[in-house]
């Protein structure tokens, strides 16, 4: 367990030290903590809501949960992971299964596919891994290629959220705001 992060690396609460250059945190997800007490639905230990393959709650089949807020099963590895792909994923599978739902149409199972993450580690320093797809299995991307990727995969989801005029409109002022606005290098 860390007690706190040095300049030089990681003190831990036993008090050895772990030297490090850099030092990332991954704090986790976990869902609002209304859900845990939310009409008597079924929570797991980070308050989401546990959900069937249908993503409708265990409890009552008119809840349907999604992204970091539903607990899905992925058969063979545990639990769907609270990415944004997941979410996109969901997403999608929801729509098309609520409208099933109000021609009464029966629902379809919700399957996860994992298609490979990407990391931005700042503007010049992307990496990630592609799974499926392409080559059958994995595939180590990095640089200029991964940043353009994840530049591409940012925009995607930009464009499911808020739409072409908002997205279009927000890119150019960002383009034109890092034109004009003062670059102040701290050393």
């Amino acid at each position: 367990r860390v007690a706190e992060v040095l300049h030089n690396g990681v003190l831990l609460t036993d008090g050895r030290v772990l030297p490090a250059e850099l030092v990332v945190w991954a704090a986790g997800v976990k869902a609002p903590d209304f859900l845990k007490d939310l009409g008597g639905l079924e929570t797991n230990r980070i308050n989401q809501l546990v959900v069937r393959p249908t993503l409708q709650t265990t409890q009552d089949d008119d809840v349907f949960a999604m992204g970091d807020c539903a607990a899905c099963a992925w058969p063979g590895h545990g639990t769907v992971p609270p990415r944004a792909q997941a979410a996109h994923q969901q997403a999608t599978h929801l729509y098309k299964q609520i409208r099933r739902r109000l021609v009464g149409k029966p629902l379809q199972d919700y399957a996860y596919r994992d298609f490979g993450s990407l990391v931005s580690l700042g503007e010049f320093s992307t990496v990630g891994n592609m799974m499926g797809g392409l080559i059958g299995g994995s595939l180590v991307v990095e640089g200029a290629f991964a940043r353009l990727m994840y530049l591409s995969l940012y925009k995607m989801h930009e464009l499911a959220l808020h739409g072409p005029a908002k997205v279009t409109l927000d890119t150019l002022a960002r383009l034109i705001t890092r034109r004009t606005e003062p670059h102040v290098k701290l050393h």
